[in-house]
């Protein structure tokens, strides 16, 4: 395997292994995030209900993505392109429910929490975008490496 392929799957990895437990991490266990989100005593057990589900799916996928690149079957190409694909989900759908009319990156009194944004743009948007484009690049490496 070359180089590139190599590389390529090692950065699949690494985002799948952050979608398999980052959002429980967040969401759930981190102090300072999961205050606004799981432990958020102002939130209905409804949005808790869709945050939960959230984390399950991230989970889901990130472990699907993991199994799919450690598969001894099939196509390694092929399935490190499928689970690129199935890894960017999370991120495209943040991208996605932020389009929603209603919709907010963060709750109003957790508006001036710096652990909200980093150098000025909102840490959802940021981290998606991150993981787009390391997923993004892994398929570049990919490519090249034919």
């Amino acid at each position: 395997m070359s180089a590139r392929k190599k590389a390529s799957r090692l950065l699949v990895g690494l985002v799948a292994a952050g979608t398999t437990v980052g959002a429980l991490f967040v969401d759930a266990v981190l102090p300072e995030t999961a205050r606004q989100h799981m432990r958020n005593p102002h939130w209905p057990a409804h949005a808790k209900f869709h945050n939960a589900q959230y984390i399950v799916m991230s989970a889901v996928l990130g472990g699907v993505g993991l199994r799919l690149l450690s598969s001894p079957n099939g196509d390694p190409d092929r399935n490190r392109v499928i689970a690129t694909a199935i890894l960017s989900v999370p991120y495209v759908g943040m991208f996605g429910a932020a389009a929603f009319p209603g919709t907010a990156l963060s709750d109003e009194e957790f508006s001036e929490s710096p652990a909200n944004k980093v150098m000025g743009v909102e840490v959802n948007l940021l981290s998606a975008s991150i993981c787009l484009a390391v997923l993004g690049t892994s398929l570049a490496l990919g490519r090249r490496a034919r």
